[in-house]
Parts: structure tokens; C-alpha cells; sequence
């Protein structure tokens, strides 16, 4: 019965030990680590702003998140990102009326992506990984053909304010920026969603397919949801990134990598069934203030890429050995077998947070 009546801070401390929850004291020590690196960044304004340059990656790696929860990948985004960048800058142009309806229609593109990725993946049954990269070379190569490899389109500047702009004159820090805000709404729909029965039947599609099937679950439909809730991130992203990236199909490359990083980084299990949702967001976050702290310490931006794949290993590694240790079943002696119901801690296998 112990377990049922542990305090706040001993709940607080099991979430912690969690690979989901490791991610946040990462967060706090890379922080520190980069304020005694350069003070300027202890300033809350040069933090929200940080943080608001952060928002598109942290976007795509909640999208990204529902994908991998699931037991896929989706390796588009970065395409799904470029090809939404230039359709806002050749589409919009410099006329605010079109503002409205060509959003709409970079939604319902996204829409459209995420059912081809989903239903090649279940309905045609081949594997994710396979599906998106060609989607990741179709958009691709459409946008080369489209723009000739350089940037095109010049979007009004009430469009580009949606990724550059805030809520201006807050005390303290100054500006609190639009994506920021936007990262916290779509940060609570997630959590929001996955204590519903559709977030906790993704998760156990990806912890064992087979038991989700046979509970019911219709295991294409689940799975496509997750793929068009990942493009429509994607698509999300592209919107902010137009702001202060401007329009280049160069816009977005790579995401899909960086948005994966994210994910592990933030404890989520590759292939499935193990993760929390907020927490791939915060592996974002992490990930942004170590390039931070790496440039204040003189590294070279050249090495971010080896970084990434050194995240990648180390992640899974721990993230996938640590969660195998959650899972094991506790021992218990005969007097105490009956009077102990053990239940997971929340998040761990639920998507909680």
C-alpha cells in the first residue's frame, strides 16, 4: 500500500528517474553550464527569445513524437517544412487577404502528406522508414524543380510577424514571442490527448501491435492520425520558420533528423510504446542549449551534426535499457504478494506527463 501513499516529492523523484524525466534536470544543468558560459544568457529576455527560436524544432519533435510512440518514423518532415515555406512565400505574396485561405490550404496539404505516409504504411504495409523517404525525395524534388534551388516568394510581413513577432512591453522580458506561445497551446493539446483513449491506444500500438489489434484498435487508422498530426507540426513549423528564415528550400533541411534527436533525447523509446510527449519537447530545448553552450564555448557549428549522431546513440542506449529496468517485475515477498498492487509509474507507458 505503500506505493499508493508515497509524497509529492517521492512521485516527483520516480518521474525524475525516468528517462522522460532525466531530460528535464538535462535541461536545468545545460542552462546553468551556459549562463556560466556566456552570463549574457541568464537574462529572462535573451531566454524567452531563446526559447521562442526554439518553438518550430520543439513543434516538430511533438509531431515526430506520435510517430516514433507509435512504432514508425516519419523522415518527410524536413521536406514537409520546405515545401510549406515556399508555397507561403510564392502563394501569399505581398496581399494580407491571402493570408487566411493559403494557410488553410497549407494545412490540408499537410493533411494530405500524413494520409499517403499513414496508409502506405498500414494499408500497403510498407515499413515507415521506406514511405517517408520517398515522400522526403518526392516534395524535395518537387521543390528544386519549382524554385531552381533559390529562394523565391516574398510574403507580407503580416505572415512573416506569426514567426517573428510578440506580445510587446511585458515586464521583466520585454517581448514574449509568438511561437512561444503557440509551442505552449499545442505543448497542452498533446498532453491533453495522449491521457485520452487515443493517445494511450497509440502508445500500446507501439508497446505490442498485436494485443492493440486484437483489443479493438484499428491499428490503420490509429497510425495515420499520428502521421497527419506529424505534418501538420511540420507544417506549423514552416509557417514560424518563414518569419526569420525567409523563403529557401534550404528552409527545414534536416529537420527530420534533428526533430528525431529530440525525441530520444527526451527519453521517448525508438519503436515504440515508451515515452512521454512533453518531454520530447524538452529534448528540443536540451538540444538547442547544448548547440548554445558549444558556440560559447568556441566549438565550430561544423561538429553539430557529429553531436546529433552521438545524441542519437547514447539516447537509445540508456533510454531503451532504462525503460527494459521499469518494466521488470518487482519482488515481493509471500506476506506482502497479496496486499501490493503494483501500478506503472505515470507516463512511462501511458504518454502522461
Amino acid at each position: 500500500m505503500a506505493d499508493h501513499h508515497r509524497s509529492l516529492g517521492g512521485r516527483a523523484a520516480a518521474a525524475l528517474a525516468t528517462p522522460g524525466g532525466a531530460v528535464y534536470v538535462l535541461v536545468l544543468l545545460l542552462l546553468v553550464a551556459t549562463i556560466a558560459a556566456n552570463p549574457n544568457f541568464g537574462d529572462p529576455g535573451v531566454v524567452i527569445r531563446f526559447l521562442g527560436r526554439t518553438a518550430p524544432i520543439a513543434i516538430a519533435a511533438i509531431g515526430q513524437y506520435y510517430v516514433i510512440v507509435s512504432g514508425e518514423f516519419d523522415l518527410s518532415m524536413g521536406a514537409v517544412v520546405a515545401a510549406q515555406v515556399v508555397m507561403a512565400g510564392n502563394l501569399i505574396g505581398q496581399d494580407d487577404s491571402r493570408i487566411l485561405p493559403v494557410m488553410v490550404l497549407m494545412l490540408a496539404v499537410g493533411v494530405l502528406i500524413g494520409v499517403l505516409n499513414g496508409l502506405g504504411t498500414t494499408l500497403l504495409g510498407v515499413p515507415s522508414f521506406i514511405v517517408t523517404l520517398g515522400m522526403m525525395l518526392a516534395l524535395g524534388g518537387l521543390v528544386d524543380h519549382l524554385t531552381g534551388g533559390a529562394a523565391t516568394g516574398n510574403p507580407a510581413d503580416t505572415f512573416r510577424e506569426i514567426g517573428r513577432g510578440g506580445i510587446q512591453d511585458v515586464p521583466v522580458v520585454d517581448v514574449i514571442p509568438y511561437p512561444l506561445l503557440i509551442l505552449l497551446v499545442l505543448g497542452a493539446l498533446a498532453s491533453w490527448s495522449m491521457r485520452r483513449p487515443f493517445g494511450r491506444s497509440l502508445v500500446a500500438a507501439g508497446d505490442n501491435a498485436d494485443a492493440a489489434r486484437v483489443s479493438g484498435s484499428s491499428l490503420w487508422w490509429l497510425k495515420t492520425r499520428a502521421f497527419i498530426i506529424s505534418s501538420l507540426s511540420a507544417t506549423v513549423a514552416g509557417i514560424l520558420l518563414v518569419g526569420y528564415a525567409g523563403v529557401h528550400p534550404s528552409v527545414g533541411q534536416g529537420y527530420e533528423f534533428t526533430a528525431i534527436t529530440a525525441v530520444v533525447l527526451g527519453g521517448v523509446l525508438l519503436g515504440g510504446g515508451r515515452g512521454w510527449v512533453l518531454s520530447a519537447a524538452a529534448g528540443a530545448v536540451a538540444l538547442e542549449l547544448l548547440f548554445v553552450l558549444l558556440t560559447a564555448l568556441g566549438v565550430e557549428s561544423t561538429w553539430r551534426a557529429t553531436v546529433q549522431g552521438l545524441i542519437i546513440i547514447a539516447a537509445v542506449a540508456v533510454a531503451g535499457r532504462a525503460w527494459q529496468r521499469g518494466r521488470r517485475p518487482r519482488r515481493t515477498s509471500p506476506s506482502s504478494r497479496h496486499l501490493t498492487h503494483h501500478q506503472p509509474t505515470p507516463g512511462t507507458t501511458t504518454g502522461d506527463n
